[in-house]
């Protein structure tokens, strides 16, 4: 079996670059395009890792018939915790690169702001489960509370704030997937 080759094609598949992939898999893109190319091989665990950024695990991978999943459970999600901006990101859908839209689950601590995303195609939607935030659009900022939703084309730089003393939890769905 090519390893490297069948990696490349999933990645690929899910619409993701080999340097967003190594980001959600902590690695660094030259590794990535290492594999790729079959000049290294992973370890295990490694390979679990990237499987999981890749929605899928060492059964399946190795298994020429997949099975497509419906259900996902909380030992299915990625996580990426961004403890300088205040804030983690779960993948609660973890293969939706290959899907119209890709839902996350943002948890914000008090003062925490995601990193500022450009304008791009498509839709986004969001609701707020706990707290509040400040979404920002351009120079134009909205507040949304627990229970309020907020839906927008993203054609200007956007992101979420906190400033709620006990943070906020926000479902956000990217259509198509942009996080």
């Amino acid at each position: 079996m090519d390893i490297g080759n069948k990696l490349k094609e999933l990645r690929i598949q899910k619409g993701l670059t080999q340097e967003e992939l190594a980001d959600r898999s902590e690695l660094s893109k030259g590794f990535i395009s290492q594999l790729e190319r079959n000049l290294t091989s992973p370890s295990i665990a490694t390979l679990v890792d990237i499987l999981q950024c890749l929605g899928t695990d060492l059964k399946d991978f190795f298994n020429e018939e997949t099975e497509e999943q419906i259900v996902f459970k909380r030992d299915d999600y990625f996580e990426k915790l961004e403890a300088d901006r205040g804030y983690t990101t779960e993948w609660i859908i973890p293969n939706a690169q290959k899907n119209i839209m890709e839902p996350i689950r943002l948890t914000l601590t008090q003062g925490g702001s995601t990193y500022p995303d450009n304008p791009h195609e498509g839709e986004e939607f969001g609701y707020v489960l706990s707290g509040n935030i400040i979404l920002h659009l351009g120079k134009r900022s909205y507040p949304v509370k627990k229970g309020e939703s907020f839906y927008f084309t993203p054609s200007t730089t956007h992101f979420i704030e906190c400033r709620a003393k006990n943070g906020a939890v926000v479902i956000w769905v990217s259509s198509p997937p942009s996080f």
